[in-house]
């Protein structure tokens, strides 16, 4: 089968993007998918859930990183080549997880690349080789939509928003989907939204409680039926380098499985 590329944007940080992006991951795995995660973005914390700040240190300081991939960091090499995307990634980086690390190099991306042709479709071509290896491909990506998320985006096959109960997160809703649909229609790429997710929900509160009726109402079907709520689970599992679904915290489990498996139908992931 053709790979199912799933990016995972916002344009604000904090609404659970890299839990549902490593998660999501996992769940790929454990549905015994062939399945390669690709940390785009350079608070490189997708990487530190799956191998920790010292091993991600290392491996990156030999092989490299996503930013390598993009072209973003030939000026610390005196050939200026670009490496290779078997040599970058890391084999079995968490729970059969493939992963392709992030780097702080990120950061300044759009201006190394200011002058570059064709910088929007870098990671594509980068592993344009490679894609067939692989049934599912989950890209976390910054939030904004600076060379990083687009590169990710002009890959993709589909994309989510997580999103939390938050005025400031769901307004931007509608502007994100509206830029992604602009910038495919640039590009002439086919890019379906697989869900909104309603992300780290906290409490009941009449201002919460408002604001998914308003995401409901506007967007309908894009919403998914289940939700996220937020759990120490979570980010125990992430300082763990593990995935909820070998956590003890049944309810978050069952969260994530029911919200992935709805991210899967809509994927078309079989």
């Amino acid at each position: 089968m053709t790979a199912k590329i799933i990016s995972s944007i916002n344009l604000k940080g904090g609404v659970g993007k890299t839990a549902l992006a490593v998660n999501l991951a996992a769940y790929s795995a454990k549905k015994g998918k062939k399945t390669l995660l690709i940390d785009l973005d350079p608070q490189t914390n997708a990487s530190f859930s799956c191998i920790g700040v010292k091993e991600w240190g290392k491996t990156v300081a030999s092989n490299g990183s996503v930013a390598d991939l993009l072209g973003a960091r030939k000026h610390t090499s005196a050939e200026g080549t670009v490496k290779n995307p078997s040599e970058v990634i890391i084999k079995n980086a968490m729970e059969g997880i493939d992963l392709i690390p992030s780097h702080i190099d990120l950061f300044t991306v759009d201006l190394d690349l200011a002058g570059a042709t064709s910088r929007e479709t870098r990671l594509r071509r980068a592993l344009k080789d490679i894609i067939s290896e692989y049934d599912v491909i989950i890209c976390d990506c910054p939030p904004n939509l600076t060379i990083p998320t687009q590169n990710a985006l002009a890959l993709s096959t589909h994309y989510v928003v997580p999103v939390s109960l938050d005025f400031l997160s769901a307004i931007g809703v509608g502007l994100l989907i509206k830029r992604v649909n602009e910038f495919c229609d640039d590009l002439e790429h086919t890019l379906t939204n697989a869900g909104i997710v309603i992300s780290r929900v906290g409490r009941p509160a009449v201002h919460r409680e408002e604001t998914e009726s308003t995401l409901r109402n506007q967007f309908k079907k894009l919403v998914l039926r289940n939700k996220i709520s937020e759990r120490v689970a979570v980010t125990q599992s992430a300082q763990n380098r593990k995935s909820i679904f070998l956590s003890n915290d049944g309810d978050a489990i069952n969260a994530f499985t029911s919200v992935c498996d709805e991210i899967f139908k809509n994927a078309g992931v079989a």
